[in-house]
């Protein structure tokens, strides 16, 4: 697809596969990528960076699968002003239907001086080598210019022009930092517009950090002063603070066509479903009030407001639900129903899982609803996002059976699956939760660091499911694990193998030193 800076397209350019993964503990692997990939692409993004492949086999391995399986979207891989970055990042696309390489360097006096340590007119060399290098191999090159919203003007003036003479037809200026306000970023872009004599010939693409809360705000901004690009992942995701959140600027430019007359060929109603499977896979929950996505978001409970929506929804409510994704259903689940009630039931609620995932969810719905009189939306939601994350897992729950009380001692009586092998332990600990976690640090030994411990219901009630959410760190590592369940202890078990698992992702990646890729 081309678009040049006259035109009302603004290309989506997806790095949840890439600037997402960077988010502490959202560690995928291939096959978790690969459903993204494919979940993004039939959503409708133009372009889906998937991975950083210099950085480790598993990333090469990764974008190499993705760009032989996606079938409208470009893919893009990330590589630093290297010739074995860029070499190694070809040899990953070049079987794709559309491949870019995308390349970078930092270019502020800040980054220059102390990450790089070059000169200006090093970088400025070393700029017009690269981009020439992955011209020579791909027909598709973006440059970007890492820290570009604290580099000076003139320079990053010759920097665009640099690559663009050598064959670069999108310009990416990062606010890798998120330090920009909307109105200077809007006036950085109409100055290279303005300065750069062929810049013409390449389309302006920005990628906002949120650390000041303004990544989405500096986005739109950007678009309204000529770039015709955005850099974005589903939910926020990504290093520090995230990213500019996808789904708030696609429907941003959806819902408000008066004042940002322009359009995506994202399909909106796909966000809820992305939203969760991203969710799902990465264990990040993701905030009840989230804009567009989040379970408060279409939800009113001031009398006041729920009054007007029932006469009006535009009372209220200033896009429908059904735009993003959310359906009402009249299907009411019981301890009665069926596998096909159950499964519409799941598509209703934007869900299409695998045979796998629906035998676990069924299953799993089955015992809830044996436990529990009324199964609400939401219970669903959090089996069908739990059953998925078991899908691939190398460790497995089977059971668990607890004793706890004042008078303890409190006792784990534990079954694993572990690489197919089930295996049991009894293991104390100060508290029932202590006890599960010494009984699966017995079963699989692990030095990892228990950093965050969150219990949640799913609904109201005392018969409501819990939700937890486990961080584990080792040697550096982060990764988050979830777990549902009727049983608060069994959740607990399940959020803390799902953390093993993704720890397991981690090792297996074995990332050279020095070679991750900075949060553009």
């Amino acid at each position: 697809m081309t678009a040049s800076r006259d035109s009302n397209r603004v290309i989506v350019f997806d790095t949840t596969l890439r600037d997402g993964e960077q988010s502490p503990g959202a560690a995928m692997n291939m096959d978790e990528k690969i459903r993204i990939a494919q979940a993004l692409d039939e959503m409708g993004v133009d372009v889906i960076e998937a991975g950083f492949p210099i950085s480790s086999q598993g990333d090469f391995e990764a974008v190499r699968a993705i760009a032989g399986l996606v079938k409208n979207a470009q893919v893009a891989g990330l590589s630093r002003a290297a010739d074995r970055d860029i070499d190694r990042n070809w040899e990953a696309l070049q079987h794709a239907k559309r491949p870019r390489i995308h390349t970078f360097i930092s270019t502020s006096p800040l980054h220059m001086k102390y990450k790089l340590q070059m000169g200006p007119n090093a970088v400025l060399e070393a700029v017009g080598r690269s981009v020439a290098r992955a011209r020579n191999l791909c027909e598709d090159v973006e440059w970007s210019a890492e820290d570009g919203s604290r580099t000076e003007a003139d320079f990053l003036c010759r920097c665009v022009e640099s690559a663009i003479h050598h064959g670069a037809r999108t310009i990416n200026i990062p606010d890798t930092v998120g330090y920009a306000v909307p109105d200077e970023y809007a006036d950085l872009i109409k100055m290279l517009l303005n300065r750069v004599p062929n810049i013409d010939k390449a389309v302006l693409s920005v990628h906002c950090h949120n650390d000041l809360g303004l990544a989405v705000a500096n986005s739109l901004a950007a678009v309204k002063a000529g770039a015709r690009q955005v850099e974005c992942t589903i939910n926020g995701l990504g290093e520090r603070a995230g990213n500019a959140a996808l789904e708030e600027i696609v429907m941003a430019l959806r819902t408000r066509q008066n004042s940002l007359p322009y359009k995506t060929g994202v399909k909106t109603e796909h966000i809820t479903k992305v939203s969760r499977l991203v969710s799902t896979i990465t264990g990040f929950p993701v905030q009840p009030n989230k804009a567009i996505v989040g379970a408060n978001a279409f939800a009113h409970e001031s009398g006041i407001h729920q009054d007007g929506v029932l006469k009006h929804a535009a009372t209220y409510e200033i896009m429908t639900p059904e735009s993003v994704g959310l359906t009402k259903s009249n299907i009411v689940l019981g301890k009665l129903s069926g596998r096909h009630a159950f499964k519409d039931k799941l598509a209703q609620l934007g869900f299409e899982p695998d045979d796998a995932e629906l035998n676990e969810a069924f299953k799993r719905f089955k015992d809830l609803a044996d436990k529990k009189r009324e199964i609400f939306d939401e219970d669903i939601v959090a089996l069908i996002d739990d059953s998925r994350s078991i899908a691939s897992q190398r460790i497995r729950f089977v059971s668990l059976q607890v004793v706890a009380g004042s008078k303890g001692p409190q006792l784990a009586d534990l079954e694993l699956e572990i690489d197919g092998k089930v295996e049991n332990v009894q293991a104390r600990g100060n508290g029932p939760v202590d006890a599960i976690f010494n009984a699966i640090r017995k079963l699989v030994p692990h030095t990892a660091v228990l950093q965050l411990y969150q219990v949640h219901a799913v609904t109201g009630g005392t018969d409501a499911q819990a939700e937890v959410t486990v961080r584990l760190e080792e040697e550096g590592k982060t990764v988050n694990g979830q777990g549902a369940d009727a049983d608060t202890l069994v959740a607990s078990c399940r959020a803390y193998v799902h953390a093993l698992n993704k720890l397991l992702v981690k090792r297996e990646k074995r990332e050279p030193p020095a070679m991750t890729a900075t949060a553009r």
